[in-house]
């Protein structure tokens, strides 16, 4: 019987519309973009012990510019990003909603997932925008930054990229939220920006990233 049915992929998928962050009496939102599409897809998949790399990619019903294919090493297991406007208009979703889809049996074997240790210290945020070349994967700029921000790095979340006259032709701006914790200990300033620091000097060394704006 099992034999004579299709194969029927099992798949997660995220649709994120509207506001992000909340506006208040404390300012104005943020809309969610596509790169919190793809922040979701890699949040599924760590959950999993899998570490998601993400490629530029035109995958039908993502917009071509604002799409990304989602490997596990060397196996593509679904895309993120921002939906085509027909499609959000064939189907009655606000403009410029995003979403993800992941084929959940080939992130690997089910894993018994351990919670990792909640630090009960301040978290210390550091933004920075870098300036590289529009051939460089966004997954290179990120992995040179945490590997050069070492063990007070406890995430990193791609926000924003911008292409256009400010940065140069042939060229993008990609902007990380950094969030930095000790386990023992709350963070000092100079601690905090000298870990921010050397996540840039990676990223240069190894991407050729400059700091928007230096």
């Amino acid at each position: 019987m099992e034999a004579a049915l299709p194969d029927q992929p099992h798949r997660v998928a995220v649709v994120l519309s509207g506001e992000r962050e909340s506006s208040g009496w404390w300012g104005a939102g943020r809309p969610a973009l596509w790169a919190d599409a793809i922040e979701a897809a890699r949040t599924v998949a760590r959950e999993v012990g899998v570490e998601l790399t993400v490629e530029a990619d035109r995958h039908a019903p993502w917009h071509p510019g604002r799409c990304a294919a989602l490997y596990a090493g060397d196996v593509l297991v679904g895309h993120a990003g921002e939906l085509h406007p027909r499609v959000t208009k064939a189907y009655g979703l606000p403009a410029r909603t995003c979403a993800m889809e992941l084929e959940l049996r080939r992130l690997g074997e089910p894993v018994t997932v351990r919670a990792p240790h909640v630090s009960t210290y301040p978290v210390a945020v550091q933004d920075v925008a870098l300036v590289v070349d529009d051939a460089v994967p966004a997954a290179h700029v990120e992995a040179a930054l945490r590997d050069g921000a070492g063990d007070l790095l406890e995430a990193i979340r791609l926000f924003d990229v911008y292409t256009g006259e400010q940065v140069g032709e042939g060229r993008k701006s990609l902007a990380y939220s950094l969030r930095f914790r000790a386990p023992d200990r709350t963070l000092t300033a100079e601690e905090a920006s000298g870990a921010r620091d050397a996540a840039v000097a990676a990223a240069a060394d190894r991407t050729g990233a400059a700091l928007r704006g230096a």
